[in-house]
């Protein structure tokens, strides 16, 4: 931190040259208000890009709100005003007050504070991030590529997940001391967190931002969010960010016309509106705005040790005809639909930000098959390491949506995400989006009794574990929230008084135990070699079996997922070589919730060629249900000897 906190933050020729120029990565240290020392004299130093501006000064609650006091000048013909002020203090209130060029009166809040006032206030406040002594070096010394390593994520809306008996939320320290505890028992590895810059409107959940280097008051100070990730690391928890570079709120105190003309966002309406958002996009072409945004990817890495970026709306950024189908856009000069600039951006965030940080998770949701989201720069792709799958996510959740006896006529849905499997790094997301507007909760989307319900969860969780990508999990969905995401209230921790989802809960810390142990599910994600069909063909009996392989062949793992309600009583299965077999999981025990169907405990493999295996074994698969058996070096034993 020391680098933020130097004896004066007047930019120099070659701070000016790099913004201008699209490559001040660390913009955050020269704009923006910081407590300076200057001439001798302590004060603070503000420094805004404000080109079009006839007049720039700083009002506050130290001159009654009026900036003809405190006015900054103007660097040549730079676009940048500064000035440094000695009778301006930490935790002093303000906004730039400018005047337009065609004398307008002006009042933004601050594009690079660091900490704003809690809303419906909007004001910027003046903000030292010194102070707070991280504790997670060994951490951070041991971070290494995710490729070939459990990824497990829980998304968490930080509001939400629980609130005081009163309604209050809770601050990123109270959090911490609730939250880690939960995550580390569950067995999570990552925890990722709905946007948490600055933003004047709850129900936005983060997504329309004013404040690109502000966490959000709501929770607390900015030392508040470092203990918070501190802390994570020193459980063994990584922390991802949700970070919207794709577009902005229309707040009067935002970026909007910041200086009385589009700065941040494109001139042009049919490139600035996101009608479906009533939000602006950032003009991607603009060198100013490329420092801007890439120098807040950096600051939430560098100066909070977050992890990793998930990288919201990448579809609509790269797209030019996104959401606009009935036209309103116009194609790039070579008549296509890229948005040639916006790629260009994420090419350029994602090196820059593997440059400084090379074993950060860039996450991307990218909606369509854009290809390449993953590939790196230098193969002509955007360069992210990861990609949710959301076509996975779409044919999944389908699919479970589909009634029991409509199954085998979509049995396509469970075979064709693996067409595309290893195309992209993927995530496998079942995320906020699927539970709140009308979608249901991932326990209701599920066809059936109460029971089968509870069965179909199970099912879906133990599908997702077992199919290649790594994985995310929105809060609420491990112990069975009923009733979709309520945006403003905790989710309901009430159901735990109830046994079915006490079972729900243990089943979801369980699942993610034995995830974690079991190299072939993990090793060989993003490698064929670590996946065979067994038989993807049986829609009658809408069933799919498959193997997940680990770098060791005693890890390999056998899969099958009965998507019927009805137990499938001696099915064969092949198995890779002649032995024993034993059942390593089973979502119908009765500790689950289920109906308590079991295999035997070990099973014998027969000569009997199937699934093109030359062994096979015979088993009952229990209703709505997956099985897991694994190779034992052990002989057969008869239920009665366990």
């Amino acid at each position: 931190m020391k680098q933020l906190h130097s004896q004066s933050h007047l930019p120099g020729s070659e701070d000016i040259y790099l913004f201008h120029e699209g490559t001040n990565y660390h913009a955050y240290r020269q704009f923006g208000s910081h407590l300076s020392s200057e001439d001798g004299k302590s004060g603070v130093r503000f420094t805004v890009w404000a080109p079009h501006a006839v007049q720039v000064g700083v009002a506050g609650d130290w001159n009654d709100w009026n900036g003809e006091h405190h006015l900054l000048h103007k660097l040549d013909d730079t676009g940048i005003w500064t000035g440094f002020f000695d009778d301006v203090s930490e935790g002093s209130v303000y906004k730039y007050h400018m005047t337009s060029q065609h004398g307008e009166a002006i009042f933004k809040a601050d594009p690079y504070a660091f900490h704003a006032e809690v809303r419906p206030a909007t004001a910027s406040i003046v903000t030292s991030l010194g102070g707070y002594k991280w504790q997670d070096a060994a951490w951070r010394r041991k971070r290494r590529p995710l490729y070939q390593r459990p990824v497990n994520i829980y998304e968490m809306h930080f509001g939400t997940w629980k609130q005081k008996q009163d309604g209050s939320l809770y601050s990123y320290r109270e959090m911490a001391e609730l939250l880690i505890p939960y995550l580390v028992d569950m067995g999570y590895t990552h925890v990722e967190l709905m946007p948490l810059t600055e933003h004047p409107y709850d129900l936005s959940w983060g997504y329309q931002a004013t404040g690109y280097f502000a966490p959000t008051s709501r929770y607390g100070t900015p030392q508040d969010l470092m203990y918070f990730v501190d802390q994570c690391h020193q459980h063994n928890i990584g922390v991802l960010l949700d970070w919207v570079p794709g577009h902005f709120t229309k707040d009067a105190h935002g970026l909007r016309q910041f200086d009385g003309t589009p700065l941040y966002e494109y001139s042009a309406p049919d490139r600035a509106e996101k009608h479906g958002w009533g939000t602006l996009s950032f003009d991607f072409g603009k060198p100013q705005v490329r420092s801007f945004l890439i120098s807040s990817a950096l600051y939430w890495l560098d100066v909070y040790h977050f992890d990793g970026l998930r990288v919201d709306a990448v579809t609509s950024m790269i797209r030019l005809d996104f959401e606009r189908e009935g036209g309103g856009w116009r194609p790039n000069q070579h008549g296509g639909v890229e948005n040639l600039e916006a790629i260009s951006f994420l090419q350029q965030l994602n090196k820059t930000v593997f440059h400084y940080f090379p074993h950060t998770l860039m996450m991307a949701e990218e909606s369509s098959a854009w290809p390449g989201v993953t590939r790196p720069v230098h193969e002509n792709g955007l360069g992210f390491n990861y990609k949710w799958s959301m076509g996975w996510m779409n044919d999944t959740l389908d699919y479970v949506e589909t009634p029991f006896d409509e199954r085998p006529a979509h049995h396509n849905l469970l075979t064709f995400p693996l067409v595309y499997a290893y195309s992209e790094n993927f995530t496998l997301p079942l995320s906020h989006d699927e539970v709140v507007h009308g979608k249901k909760s991932l326990l209701d989307k599920m066809p059936g009794s109460y029971e089968q319900k509870f069965a179909g969860l199970r099912m879906l969780l133990a599908y997702q574990m077992t199919h290649p990508g790594k994985k995310l999990l929105f809060m609420g969905g491990e112990f069975g929230q009923f009733i979709e995401w309520k945006d403003q209230d905790q989710l309901d921790w009430l159901l735990l008084d109830y046994e079915m989802h006490r079972n729900m809960l243990d089943y979801t810390r369980e699942l993610n135990h034995l995830y974690a142990a079991s190299p072939a599910l993990w090793e060989k994600d993003h490698d064929w070699e670590g996946y065979e069909w067994l038989n993807a063909d049986d829609a009658a009996n809408s069933l799919i079996t498959y193997m997940r392989k680990g770098k060791k062949a005693a890890d390999t793992l056998l899969i099958m997922i009965n998507f019927q309600p009805v137990p499938r009583v001696n099915y064969r299965i092949g198995v890779p070589k002649a032995g024993t077999y034993r059942e390593i999981w089973n979502s119908d025990e009765p500790r689950f919730g289920g109906t308590g169907g079991r295999t035997e405990s070990l099973l014998r493999s027969e000569k009997v060629p199937w699934d093109r295996q030359e062994n096979s074994v015979l088993l009952t698969i229990p209703p709505l249900s997956v099985i897991i058996l694994k190779r034992h070096t052990g002989k057969a034993v008869k239920r009665s000897d366990r």
